[in-house]
């Protein structure tokens, strides 16, 4: 590494420590020295290894998490301080005016005329994240390269499963909770000369709630189905109790299409066995179908069903109605999602939003990465 290299890493741990005494944490100059040396090993092109790095060095007590990782967004830019994504772009280093807080009080003299002037303070990297404008932008905004980096993000989603009570018993961590474990409780005993001192019990364990994705792939989907059907690719990867049908014209069962690892190949596979990909709609027919062959057989029992449709329906919507309330009743919860929520002055108007609103549990957009996000949370609830 050259010098300039290592002065340009030596003033950017040491502007960092100053901030971190403005934030009210102890950074030692020995912490600064480390961070630096950390810097010049890992470099800057990762946010998350600069985090890490930094709360490793200067974080000492369970109190300074907090501090820190305030400090850290505010002297970074907009990079996310925890878990973030994508790639930090340094920009030719510009003299920045930080707030005086970010400042400790031995810094208070480079305002008077006897110190430095503010031109020949260090000058700290700008930097930002195209990652951060990306996981809010609409995905019928997004170019085909932004789409390909929201596919890639969306592999990477760490998807929590929603949970229920099972009805196998198994051992409980505590003596005085479930039913009593004999076998258990009399070989625990043996060690203590046959006397039962200590009980064991069961309780029935948890299991994976079953989530039922429903894709509309029909024309009016056609920005948001291939991203939705990479949402579904990954959960279902993730998991596996998670079942996958499109809806257009037809109800067609993908979640074995779905199942392969590679999510390029899934998708072919989904559009050979999906014939009516961007073509019409009709909801209630689909979900008729889907009521009928799948749903209330079993699939949709105490599940959590996932609907991802803008509501636009060429049938009948009394028909759409009727088959939402059949599903409710047996579903757990019914999720809708409608990309269009998301618009300035939407409102559910169109007959086939309008039939099944009534039948829901939440309603969400899904028009983004961080809306994504948002939906992945409501699942695992």
């Amino acid at each position: 590494m050259s010098t300039a290299v290592t002065n340009d890493l030596a003033a950017l741990a040491t502007g960092f420590s100053r901030s971190l005494r403005g934030a009210g944490l102890e950074a030692a100059p020995s912490s600064t020295i480390d961070f630096a040396e950390a810097l010049a090993l890992l470099g800057t092109d990762r946010p998350e290894h600069v985090f890490w790095a930094g709360r490793a060095c200067f974080c000492r007590r369970a109190e300074d998490d907090e501090p820190f990782a305030e400090t850290f967004r505010a002297y970074f830019g907009n990079v996310a301080p925890i878990y973030p994504r994508g790639r930090l772009t340094t920009v030719p280093p510009v003299p920045v005016t930080r707030p005086p807080a970010m400042f400790d009080d031995d810094d208070a003299s480079r305002d008077s005329p006897e110190g430095p002037e503010e031109d020949e303070r260090p000058p700290r990297s700008v930097a930002y994240s195209a990652t951060e404008v990306l996981r809010t932008k609409d995905f019928a905004r997004c170019t085909e390269a932004e789409l390909a980096e929201a596919a890639r993000l969306i592999s990477r989603l760490r998807l929590r499963p929603p949970m229920r009570r099972g009805r196998r018993l198994e051992a409980a961590r505590h003596s005085g909770r479930g039913v009593l474990d004999v076998r258990r409780t009399l070989q625990r005993s043996l060690a203590s000369g046959g006397d039962p001192a200590r009980l064991a019990r069961r309780v029935r364990g948890a299991r994976e709630r079953r989530v039922v994705l429903l894709l509309d792939v029909s024309g009016s989907m056609g920005a948001y189905a291939r991203t939705m059907l990479r949402f579904a690719h990954a959960t279902i990867v993730a998991h596996r109790s998670v079942e996958a049908f499109t809806l257009g014209t037809r109800c067609t069962r993908v979640t074995r299409q779905l199942s392969w690892r590679d999510p390029d190949a899934a998708l072919a596979r989904v559009a050979s066995a999906a014939p009516d990909l961007e073509g019409g709609t009709r909801l209630g027919e689909c979900l008729y179908q889907f009521n009928e062959s799948w749903g209330l057989g079993g699939l949709a029992r105490g599940a959590i069903v996932v609907f991802i449709s803008d509501g636009w329906d060429r049938g009948d919507a009394a028909v759409l109605a009727a088959q939402m309330a059949r599903l409710a009743n047996v579903a757990h919860r019914v999720i809708w999602v409608n990309p269009l929520k998301a618009s300035l002055g939407y409102e559910p108007l169109v007959r086939g939003m309008a039939a099944a609103l009534p039948f829901t549990d939440e309603f969400l957009s899904g028009n983004s990465l961080e809306a994504l996000d948002e939906l992945a949370k409501v699942i695992a609830r």
